[in-house]
């Protein structure tokens, strides 16, 4: 039984056998890296999935959200209002859809440029909101060529200058670091890039304490070298096949 007093189905079922699985895999890493499990944030990346998934991960105790894409995150953050969900947007965001994504999101993870950095903020003190901001560190230069095209992000030497017009931008607060790893090579060494990267911000921002990294074929790699959220869509809610766009 679920906590509204439905009969939980079949997708429950599975996705609540994912998430078990998965947060032993969390707990494995953590306790090979001397961390604490409860210091590491699961974000349910449901693109593609319906707002009845997202429901059934708050069902299940998971209630931080992550959306790549805006025209289908807004209308299911509006369907899914009222069940205490923290809204992560995790994809590349192009400034004339900051405004949009202002009104619903709580963090935005792929912060890497001035314009943008202003077009958030007039954003959020258009729609009277706070929006906590990671700057996203390029850790894969080489995937700027090839067909798959660049998954954005700033030269790490540049993330220092970026959280700071993100820290003086009204309406707006740093709150870390965001990267993907490299299509090609070691996880590991890049997320240990990443991890220094953090540390120089949060010398300078002492609250911007979140290294956003790890997914569901790295995330082991990721706690290693100091990730507190991690971003998983396929070991929760299973393959979603090629997509296309």
């Amino acid at each position: 039984m679920t906590r509204d007093g439905q009969v939980a189905g079949p997708r429950t079922d599975r996705i609540r056998s994912h998430l078990l699985a998965l947060r032993e895999r969390v707990a494995t890493a953590c306790e090979k890296a001397d961390r604490n499990p409860g210091d590491v944030t699961i974000i349910a990346v449901t693109k593609t999935y319906p707002a009845s998934d997202v429901r059934i991960l708050a069902e299940l105790g998971l209630t931080d959200v992550g959306e790549n894409r805006d025209q289908e995150a807004g209308p299911k953050a509006a369907e899914c209002s009222g069940l205490g969900l923290t809204w992560h947007f995790i994809g590349q965001l192009q400034t004339n859809k900051a405004r949009s994504v202002a009104r619903y999101a709580d963090v935005v993870h792929s912060v890497d440029r001035g314009r943008l950095v202003r077009a958030l903020g007039k954003g959020a003190r258009a729609e009277g909101r706070e929006l906590t901001c990671l700057v996203q560190v390029d850790l894969d230069p080489e995937s700027a060529v090839g067909v798959l095209g660049p998954r954005g992000g700033v030269d790490p030497r540049d993330a220092l200058s970026v959280a700071g017009e993100i820290e003086a931008e009204g309406g707006l607060s740093v709150g870390g670091v965001m990267a993907v790893a490299p299509r090609e090579g070691d996880p590991g060494t890049a997320f240990a890039r990443l991890h220094q990267v953090a540390s120089e911000i949060r010398d300078r921002y002492p609250r911007a304490r979140v290294i956003s990294a790890g997914m569901s074929g790295d995330l082991e790699a990721a706690i290693e070298h100091g990730a507190t959220h991690l971003r998983v869509g396929t070991a929760l809610l299973g393959d979603r096949g090629p997509i296309v766009g």
